[in-house]
């Protein structure tokens, strides 16, 4: 599937003016085409992928186990039935050269996708961030293939072990500039929850600071946007909750013989194959 260039473009602008206010945009991360439909009937705005949601799926272990094409095809059916922007997280992508992340992200580009999120990560079999200077050059050769592809740019500082909380700061902050310098659009610190810290990182890094708010007790939209993010993303949490309600579901109907948790609030048949037209 290939989407016209125009409907691509105006899709991407979207996309940027979402990050441009007044409230932050709120992504309820997608998993396949069913639960795009359903966020996007919800009231969503754009739809952003989740890598580990999207891999559970697909019968995958999360962090880049399942193979590119996988994604990409996965992703492609998202695209197809969405009608708001779509971002779509490729971790580091899946690739150990530039030219082959940029080969993901220029299918992505190719089937509509307005942006990418694409993370430092850490070296192989270790608990060590990657060098910058890795993602820096993903990041330049992307931009090359398309001046407005939205690229967030992720770093894992926050997902290491630090045994002083300043340092950690200060290295997330020195990442995120050198990734904006480099031609990201905006900058994602999943792990930093604090709103103080929130607030100091976006005061210091001039694009839009995209937050992680997939966990319990996660601060609420207005308090993350009063300390100044302009991004907040679900992530695989939302699937983390529907897989906990399938289990509550299997053992209710083993133990008891009963089916009420699944009858609560069940969509019809008539409402799913409402999310698919027949013109999709």
């Amino acid at each position: 599937m290939r989407a016209s260039d125009d409907r691509r473009q105006q899709k991407t602008e979207a996309f940027h003016r979402l990050h441009a206010g007044p409230a932050p945009l709120v992504l309820v991360n997608a998993w396949d085409a069913a639960s795009a439909r359903i966020v996007e009937r919800a009231g969503a705005k754009a739809i952003g992928t989740t890598s580990a949601g999207m891999a559970w799926s697909l019968g995958y272990a999360d962090g880049e186990r399942m193979p590119a094409n996988e994604l990409i095809a996965a992703c492609a059916r998202i695209c197809r039935v969405a009608s708001v922007p779509v971002s779509v997280d490729i971790e580091r992508g899946f690739d150990d050269s530039a030219r082959a992340v940029c080969e993901v992200a220029g299918a992505l580009i190719g089937m509509g996708a307005a942006g990418i999120n694409i993370e430092d990560g850490t070296r192989p079999g270790t608990r060590e961030l990657a060098t910058p200077e890795v993602l820096c050059e993903r990041i330049a050769a992307i931009r090359k293939l398309d001046a407005r592809f939205f690229i967030n740019a992720r770093t894992n500082a926050y997902f290491v072990p630090w045994d002083d909380p300043a340092a950690r700061f200060d290295e997330a902050l020195r990442r995120a500039r050198l990734y904006a310098a480099a031609g990201a659009d905006g900058i994602f610190v999943p792990g930093m929850s604090s709103p103080d810290e929130i607030a100091k990182l976006a005061d210091a890094v001039r694009l839009p600071l995209n937050v992680y708010a997939g966990h319990a007790g996660a601060p609420p939209v207005d308090a993350l946007a009063r300390a100044g993010a302009r991004r907040i993303s679900l992530g695989c949490g939302p699937l983390q909750s529907a897989l906990g309600l399938v289990g509550r579901i299997a053992g209710e109907a083993f133990a008891q013989g009963r089916f009420d948790a699944m009858g609560e609030g069940m969509l019809s048949v008539g409402e799913i194959n409402g999310l698919f037209p027949a013109t999709s």
